[in-house]
């Protein structure tokens, strides 16, 4: 039996690897073993934080709600208990962005809600 090589396939591999390295410093974009620690660390970190970015978010938009809220002189949690039995259905992002860009029409909503 001939003598398999596995040129092409692994050359393949590493050029992938320094191909998502592009951009990083130093060795971590020359070095194919120094790369593939950051590559991997890199991904890591990108598959954790798109999870975390939802988080962030909604912890984001119920700081924004309670806030405008409490000028309107109700606490957030009464706020979407009261929501819930209007059946008012506007999530949190959305009333945040009513918060900001519509003081007047979230204190309306705040008087559905009471």
């Amino acid at each position: 039996m001939p003598r398999v090589k596995n040129a092409v396939s692994s050359r393949k591999r590493r050029k992938r690897i320094l191909k998502l390295a592009k951009g990083y410093r130093g060795a971590r974009s020359k070095l194919i073993r120094i790369a593939t620690e950051s590559v991997n660390r890199a991904l890591n970190y990108a598959y954790r934080d798109r999870k975390a970015k939802k988080r962030d978010f909604r912890r984001l938009w119920i700081i924004r709600i309670n806030a405008a809220a409490r000028m309107n002189n109700i606490s957030y949690s009464k706020l979407i208990n009261g929501l819930k039995k209007a059946n008012i259905e506007l999530d949190r992002k959305v009333l945040s962005e009513l918060a900001i860009s519509d003081p007047n029409g979230f204190s309306k909503i705040v008087e559905l809600a009471r």
